[in-house]
């Protein structure tokens, strides 16, 4: 039988607040292909052209909604390898960045190098707290120490040209690569990442050696 989380006593920094509302804009097609906001500015697209979902910023307004990601706070955890609990720099050593994924090494040989992941990486005060309260790692985790990582791809809603004269939003949510076609007809909610260079380590003895 799986373990319960415990009842979380912290808000994880990429964890959206039920203050922070999804904000109302007309997706329209772009003049370079794919799609765009009808009244876009430049703070809607990533340094690689992507368009991101729009939601408004007001972290500790209301609620807070655990298993929904806040759009910004996640791209900028990845985009800085910062902590996904508390938004501090994640833990790192020769060995790399420390990472707190879900145990599927049985998925490939030499898994979790070229690993995709949506999750950011995570400080040693954090681990502990994100092994007890995440649902996702409460029954199986592993820690890793990962020397290399790269932005390569987002995972967003796939949107689709009509005969309506405008695109409509696809039931389809997928991780798209950066550079491609279907990069012009996402809408981000998340920055991914591949992981390298990985090494498991043991979390308590990484807690105590600090």
């Amino acid at each position: 039988m799986k373990a319960a989380p415990a009842r979380p006593d912290v808000v994880p920094f990429i964890a959206a607040w039920s203050g922070e509302q999804q904000l109302d804009r007309t997706v329209v097609y772009s003049g370079q292909g794919g799609i765009a906001y009808a009244d876009e500015t430049p703070e809607d697209r990533d340094q690689y052209g992507v368009l991101w979902n729009g939601r408004a910023v007001a972290r500790g307004a209301g609620r807070p909604q655990y298993g929904d990601v806040h759009p910004m706070r996640q791209r900028q955890a990845m985009q800085y390898l910062l902590c996904q609990v508390c938004g501090d720099p994640a833990d790192r050593d020769d060995r790399g960045v420390l990472w707190l994924i879900e145990d599927n090494r049985r998925d490939w040989q030499g898994w979790p190098n070229d690993l995709l992941t949506t999750h950011p990486p995570i400080c040693l005060p954090c681990a502990g707290k994100a092994v007890a309260m995440c649902p996702h790692l409460v029954d199986s985790n592993v820690a890793v120490r990962v020397l290399g990582s790269e932005v390569c791809a987002v995972y967003g809603r796939m949107w689709s040209s009509s005969a309506f004269g405008h695109p409509v939003r696809t039931a389809n949510a997928d991780v798209v690569a950066y550079g491609t076609t279907a990069a012009r007809w996402v809408l981000a909610g998340q920055l991914v990442r591949s992981l390298h260079g990985c090494t498991f380590v043991d979390l308590q003895r990484e807690v105590a050696r600090r």
